[in-house]
């Protein structure tokens, strides 16, 4: 079985903030990584500033999807920015996206794992 094509990373990263900020939500890249094959981070954050962080991964069949890497519970913003400052030591080539969600919920088509 082969693998569905991928979209190029700054193609997929600017599609989501405009998918997100169609119904006026904000929606930024807050780090532009790698153009062609970096992965990207989703900070899902409502207006409280507490958020969760949305990570990449496929489906066992090789499908799309998103986990909640920062967990289930949401986090205060100090404890985002460390999370994703862990993670781009690791990752240097790493998107990371800004989202409002005040339920946590992505505000773009997704499935979650």
């Amino acid at each position: 079985m082969t693998a569905p094509p991928r979209l190029k990373t700054d193609i997929l990263a600017r599609a989501l903030v405009r998918e997100s900020a169609r119904d006026g939500r904000s929606a930024m890249v807050l780090r532009k990584g790698d153009a062609d094959a970096g992965g990207i981070l989703v900070v899902l954050v409502n207006r409280a500033g507490d958020g969760v962080v949305l990570s990449q991964t496929r489906t066992p069949d090789g499908d799309p999807a998103w986990i909640r890497a920062s967990g289930p519970t949401p986090l205060n913003a100090q404890d985002v920015q460390a999370y994703t400052d862990r993670q781009l030591k690791y990752d240097p080539d790493l998107w990371v996206l800004e989202m409002e969600s005040d339920d946590f919920s992505p505000p773009f088509q997704a499935m979650l794992l």
